[in-house]
């Protein structure tokens, strides 16, 4: 185990005061760079499912037929994204835009990875045996206020909560901050909600993971 990770978590947790674990997530392109010791998951699960499972002590890793949510895992590279996903024709017919051309518009600025994944790996970050992409914190909305303070306490600025009601847990906590490089504040979706057990004042934040030791720093300097 790193012992990083380990005492990155535990730190997050006090300052915080979690109910959950800091969820690691990482983004495997070969086979051979899977991490050892992680087993697949049991049953296909959805990526909001999953990322909740191990924010409450799972580690497991997951393959393209075990996502079951085909949009989520299509903007995170974890499988193709269907068609109707595509073009905005799922989330009309689901009555989520007034028409064709609102979906489309949507679909089109939501944050994707435009790569294709061998797996995804979840895991409680003081699990995490691996370096993370991106790291996803399930919280209140105080607990978010004092991670956004401590991501600017170094060098200022502001932090964007960049989100549509769709494709939330995988889309804009991942996908945007993998692609982007900085952090994204989400309000999950319904999906999200009605499938994981998210709870109805809880949101989730992507973090980075390349400069988390920085934020963790701050946090104990303001928190």
């Amino acid at each position: 185990m790193k012992t990083e990770y380990k005492n990155i978590s535990k730190k997050m947790k006090d300052k915080l005061g979690l109910e959950r674990s800091p969820v690691a997530v990482k983004l495997v392109l070969h086979e051979d760079d899977m991490p050892g010791d992680v087993e697949r998951i049991s049953e296909p699960a959805r990526h909001c499912e999953m990322v909740m499972r191990a924010s409450e002590g799972e580690m497991f890793y997951a393959l393209a037929e075990d996502q079951e949510c085909k949009g989520g895992a299509g903007a995170i590279g974890a499988a193709e994204t269907p068609e109707t996903v595509k073009t905005g024709e799922f989330y009309y017919s689901l009555g989520r835009f007034s028409s064709l051309p609102a979906a489309k518009r949507t679909i089109d600025q939501i944050p994707k990875i435009n790569l294709k994944f061998y797996a995804v790996v979840y895991a409680p970050l003081e699990k995490a045996e691996f370096d993370p992409d991106v790291i996803l914190v399930v919280c209140n909305p105080a607990q978010a206020l004092k991670i956004i303070q401590a991501l600017v306490y170094t060098k200022g600025g502001r932090v964007k909560g960049d989100f549509a009601g769709i494709q939330s847990i995988c889309a804009d906590a991942v996908a945007g901050p993998y692609t982007r490089g900085e952090a994204n504040i989400t309000l999950a979706c319904s999906g999200s909600r009605q499938y994981s057990n998210i709870k109805e004042d809880e949101l989730v934040v992507g973090l980075t993971a390349e400069n988390i030791d920085c934020t963790i720093e701050a946090l104990e300097e303001i928190a």
